[in-house]
């Protein structure tokens, strides 16, 4: 590197440039290189960082070597002459490599030169007295050259990029860190997802374990249909996460809660002014989960326009934003889930025929809280012990008369309203049981509160029939035959049972 103060000053200038000028810290190392191969006659260059948790070392950026010989370029700290540099701080120079021992040539990259003697020179990249990695270089021997004055201005170099390789390995501890998290989150997800947390023993839901089990590894759109409360985004959810697409994005988007002039925009995105308060390009929910899972909640609220589009997404593969018309090709798995009787809106002309056979290709049906009594105390207990946990609180277990009334209600909410239900009871609960009366009120069975009807039912019947007539003859000012049509009866039987009851028309003209 023999050059004069001129040269030095000019090259150390333009040094100072690209690490200014290029916002990308790995590019701008890497130009350095590069201008010191130009500049220079170096034909290899390396910058090395030090990892200070497993005092391992890295070439993180390299001019003049293969990405597969950089893959092998890694040391332990006091490793080959590199490893020694920056265990020591002390710079090495080395007028030919042949003569030297210590070189582990890792990369094989000085195979490429044959016989070709070459010369290194390894400096330092220090900040605050602490070796955080080495520059490195590699060039034709030349017996004229200065090793000294070539570890000088490489010993310059090393400082003005010691803060480039600072942030550097900032960024990479963080990359890692953000990776490790980001593994772990999606462990935790699949744990949470997975088909035990799926609760039921009942046989209907083995039935829907298995059905999950089958169909989750495959790419086959899976049509989720029961009640509402049963569960079916927790299905959705456990499709994806133990699928091959876990790693990808599980997009979901509830259909019935989008305005009828905003799904559209919703599932396929659009562009710029393509309609009144477009300001924005917008990307679709199904280029959003590309590569992962989309899932379509209440896919039976669809309008029927935004049917047909859906249709050509599934079959082709392909859509194009509202607005727009470029075709973007898409890689999507399709879950959906419905509480509406979606042979019925065909029969309707409400869904199309043919969408429904695209979406129905691997149905599973989640039973109703009241089709698996036998989860409804599993399931109790299971909430019980969530919310006691969230709150704080010691409770215990239920009382058998709450257990009674558990099992006596018909649970139209499902398993919703059971979940909602335990949560209230541990809301108010303070004992360590829940009793009956922590329950809420539509759970109190006539029995237990006490309010069972004291007459018999003839007796509530004639009452109920006695209020009716009356209502209809002040409604029709006493009018019979106006009356007699109100509670869609003749006039000679409205006649009777008025008579029966002791009620007459006159009292009320």
């Amino acid at each position: 590197m023999h050059t004069d103060n001129t040269d030095q000053i000019s090259l150390l200038y333009h040094i100072t440039q690209i690490l200014n000028k290029t916002p990308d810290l790995k590019q701008s190392l890497y130009n350095v290189l590069e201008l010191l191969s130009k500049s220079q006659k170096m034909i290899r260059g390396t910058i090395t960082i030090l990892d200070p948790f497993s005092d391992e070392i890295s070439i993180e950026v390299a001019h003049g070597i293969s990405k597969s010989a950089l893959q092998k370029g890694k040391y332990k700290l006091g490793e080959g002459i590199t490893g020694q540099v920056i265990q020591t701080g002390a710079a090495v120079t080395i007028a030919k490599i042949s003569k030297d021992g210590r070189f582990l040539n890792r990369t094989t990259a000085r195979k490429a030169f044959g016989d070709q003697e070459i010369s290194f020179i390894c400096v330092p990249i220090k900040k605050d007295k602490q070796v955080i990695g080495a520059l490195s270089v590699d060039r034709p021997y030349d017996a004229s050259f200065s090793l000294d004055e070539g570890e000088k201005l490489l010993s310059v170099v090393a400082a003005m990029i010691a803060t480039q390789v600072i942030y550097l390995e900032r960024t990479r501890i963080e990359k890692e860190k953000l990776e490790s998290e980001n593994d772990r989150l999606q462990a935790e997800l699949k744990k949470q997802y997975r088909m035990k947390n799926i609760i039921g023993n009942s046989n209907k839901m083995r039935e829907v374990y298995q059905m999950i089990s089958q169909v989750a590894e495959s790419n086959a759109t899976v049509l989720i249909r029961g009640e509402s409360g049963t569960g079916k985004e927790l299905v959705a959810n456990s499709i994806h996460y133990n699928s091959l697409r876990a790693k990808n994005p599980f997009v979901k988007v509830n259909c019935a809660a989008l305005p009828a002039n905003l799904i559209e925009s919703e599932l396929f995105g659009h562009e710029k002014g393509a309609f009144t308060g477009a300001l924005h390009q917008k990307t679709g929910k199904f280029e959003l989960a590309t590569k992962g899972t989309l899932f379509l909640d209440e896919i039976g609220s669809i309008e029927p326009d935004v049917q047909a589009k859906l249709l050509r997404v599934l079959q082709e593969k392909e859509l194009e934003r509202v607005g727009g018309n470029k075709t973007i090709k898409v890689d999507v798995r399709i879950v959906a889930a419905t509480n509406r009787n979606l042979e019925n809106a065909v029969t309707d002309g409400l869904f199309r025929n043919d969408l429904y056979y695209r979406l129905n290709v691997f149905p599973i049906y989640l039973p109703p809280l009241r089709e698996r009594r036998t989860d409804v105390l599993v399931l109790a207990d299971f909430f019980l012990e969530k919310y006691t946990r969230e709150n704080n609180k010691k409770i215990l277990r239920f009382s058998t008369p709450a257990i009674d009334m558990l099992m006596a209600y018909h649970w139209p909410g499902n398993v919703r309203e059971l979940e909602n239900c335990i949560e209230r009871a541990v809301l108010v609960c303070d004992d360590q049981v829940i009793h009956g009366y922590h329950l809420p009120p539509t759970l109190q069975t006539a029995q237990i509160s006490d309010t069972l009807p004291k007459a018999s039912l003839e007796k509530a019947v004639s009452q109920l029939e006695r209020e009716m007539i009356i209502d209809a003859l002040k409604h029709t000012r006493g009018n019979i035959s106006q009356a007699a049509q109100t509670l869609n009866t003749t006039v000679r039987k409205f006649s009777y049972k008025a008579n029966k009851y002791d009620v007459d028309p006159r009292r009320y003209q």
